[in-house]
């Protein structure tokens, strides 16, 4: 860890690359979110060749990370993975510039590009939701469902299906379960999810399905509610999944379960953009930690063997506990 105190070149290189109001602006954007340098352009309004050189300015002096998804670079900051005083010299930089204008209109346009990536993933699951199981079962298999509800006991529980599609999942563990809550934003995906409970009403082992619309990072469900919660591939969807997460953790009772299955860290950008995805999927211990700030504990997470026939990346199954 560097000791700028007996390092002073260090000391003022940090100062020295926050007294760029661009280089200020552009550390505010990478803090809430990975962008590309175009995505860079377009919120700051600023041509490519600006964007870059002020990117490796505050590469250079480790404020920000990049990584490499297809042929863009994507960069980000972590707080937490800062020098302890250059996160407080950052800190103390925020609070001046949070009132500036320029900082307001960025904000504004990165909301736009936000509602805009949302607007289009409901057009993609709105035309998708006709083919959406056998397509989901090409790309990644079927067994991973029933490793997520052997995951859920016992049988009295109320178990939330947060991002629940068509309700495949719903259904499969309405029959272990007493209540299942489904969520999801896409009203097609609801309505198929509909037809699909009325056909299994037959069934008398099914248990109450209760589907609801909404936002999985502000649940139509009351606090401490449910025994579990699953996601399954529903982070790299969403623009924010820690906020989703500690929804997540809002809904379970005191050592209530969470279920999590996704997408573990690929490099195919050309099956992200196909399938409308905001990530490339998750490394186990980047889903660890973002489970444990959740507030969840007991994490474990594990990648699942890919089946034969599955066409997409393979994937990785966590499980935590609400103490």
């Amino acid at each position: 860890m560097v000791n700028a105190t007996k390092q002073p070149d260090i000391l003022l290189g940090w100062i020295s690359s926050l007294s760029d109001p661009a280089r200020l602006r552009l550390l505010r954007l990478l803090e809430q979110q990975e962008l590309s340098v175009a995505q860079l352009c377009d919120v700051l309004q600023m041509p490519q060749s600006t964007i870059s050189r002020h990117l490796k300015v505050l590469v250079d002096q480790s404020w920000t990370q990049n990584r490499r998804v297809g042929t863009a670079s994507l960069y980000h900051m972590i707080l937490d993975e800062l020098d302890p005083a250059a996160r407080r010299l950052w800190l103390i930089a925020r609070e001046q510039i949070e009132s500036w204008p320029a900082i307001d209109q960025d904000q504004l346009r990165l909301a736009r590009r936000q509602s805009e990536q949302e607007a289009q993933a409901d057009k993609f699951f709105a035309g998708a939701a006709a083919d959406w199981d056998k397509r989901r079962s090409e790309l990644y298999g079927t067994s991973f469902t029933h490793s997520a509800t052997l995951a859920l006991l016992p049988s009295h529980w109320t178990v939330a299906d947060l991002g629940c599609g068509t309700g495949v999942v719903c259904v499969d563990l309405a029959r272990n379960v007493q209540r299942v809550i489904g969520v999801d934003h896409s009203s097609a995906m609801l309505k198929a999810a509909r037809k699909r409970i009325a056909t299994n009403r037959k069934d008398a082992a099914i248990g109450e399905i209760d589907l609801r619309r909404g936002e999985l990072e502000n649940l139509p469900i009351d606090d401490a509610s449910c025994d579990a919660a699953l996601m399954i591939i529903v982070l790299t969807y969403l623009p924010d999944p820690a906020v989703a997460l500690r929804e997540m953790h809002r809904i379970l009772k005191p050592g209530g379960k969470a279920v999590v299955i996704d997408l573990l860290l690929h490099d195919r950008d050309d099956f992200r953009r196909q399938m409308e995805q905001r990530c490339m999927g998750f490394a186990d211990k980047q889903l660890t930690h973002m489970l444990i700030d959740a507030g969840l504990s007991d994490t474990i997470c594990r990648p699942l063997p890919p089946e034969k026939d599955a066409k997409g990346p393979a994937l990785l199954l966590a499980s935590a506990t609400r103490l």
